[in-house]
């Protein structure tokens, strides 16, 4: 895809959904479904399905033309009987399982202006979600910290979409990320599956960047989705500020001038050090701000399913 023509892409998807950006919308199904719907809708517009359609396969069913479809795939006969465009679809079967893991620790509650991460990691599932249901791909969630780890296993349907949402918008944010979980079986060695695993990172020996590792076989994808805040990013603050881990409770008064310098060098040694080891075991990372636009995991999810599929 033309780079100018995907950044507008870009651009005009966050015109469309920025302004439903609110915890009063983000908050409900309905309402998690509406963002989810504009922002992949509005990403999609003009694209072609990315479903595989092929015209010499086995018959398998008709559907409505949608814009971009290819035209030689309209079937006429229908068309005179009915007065309807009808696509005649044969399908190769790439249906894949789609897994987002989202890290639920207390530091996901860190929140700059009016969205906190994990309002964020909400909307960014829910998006991901739908683009993936709209393919006929099976769903799964998975919520993890050191209180409570969750699960609603893959499937699909309309139905499990909704439940899938339900649980999306009721999980528990609290504690630390566990440092060992113990039979928790986040992903299956003998299927195609593409994992997300949505987090800022915020460990202390490694714990988030070692379960995620483990994750990696030569049958999956797996897409490490990192949220950091544009303050946590510049350190733009003034004066002494008292910061408090949103972990432990443990606050700390500090001189933002002297402390600025150590901690930008510090944060870019760990990015690198994380983005290297993540690289280094074929996992594919990306870095997003809290107002970073969705599109460009939406733009990961397509590349990532063709691999796979």
């Amino acid at each position: 895809m033309n780079k100018l023509i995907y950044n507008s892409n870009i651009r005009r998807v966050k015109d469309d959904y920025q302004a439903l950006l609110k915890p009063e919308v983000i908050n409900s199904v309905s309402g998690l479904a509406l963002i989810a719907r504009v922002i992949v809708d509005g990403y999609l517009s003009g694209l072609n399905r990315s479903r595989r359609v092929g015209s010499g396969l086995e018959f398998s069913q008709y559907r409505g033309y949608e814009p971009g479809d290819d035209l030689r795939l309209l079937d006429w006969k229908m068309l005179a009987r009915s007065g309807r465009y009808y696509i005649k679809q044969s399908e190769i079967d790439t249906h894949i399982t789609v897994k987002c893991i989202i890290d639920t620790s207390a530091s996901m509650l860190h929140k700059e202006g009016t969205l906190s991460k994990m309002e964020y990691a909400q909307v960014l599932v829910a998006s991901l979600a739908h683009l993936a249901h709209r393919q006929g791909d099976a769903v799964g969630l998975h919520t993890i910290n050191d209180q409570k780890v969750e699960a609603l296993q893959p499937a699909t349907g309309k139905s499990h979409f909704n439940r899938f949402l339900y649980q999306l918008l009721n999980l528990h944010t609290q504690g630390k990320w566990p440092t060992q979980l113990a039979g928790e079986k986040l992903h299956h060695h003998s299927r195609r599956e593409l994992l997300f695993f949505i987090t800022d990172l915020y460990e202390n020996e490694q714990e988030i960047t070692k379960t995620i590792t483990r994750l990696k076989t030569s049958r999956n994808e797996v897409v490490v989705l990192h949220l950091l805040g544009e303050q946590e990013r510049t350190f733009d603050y003034k004066g002494q500020v008292i910061f408090e881990d949103l972990e432990t409770g443990t606050k700390i008064k500090v001189n933002t001038k002297e402390a600025k310098p150590l901690y930008l060098e510090g944060l870019d040694t760990s990015l690198r050090e994380i983005k290297e080891e993540l690289l280094s075991n074929d996992i594919t990372y990306q870095l997003f701000n809290l107002d970073g636009h969705i599109g460009e995991a939406l733009q990961v999810f397509l590349k990532k399913r063709l691999k796979i599929s």
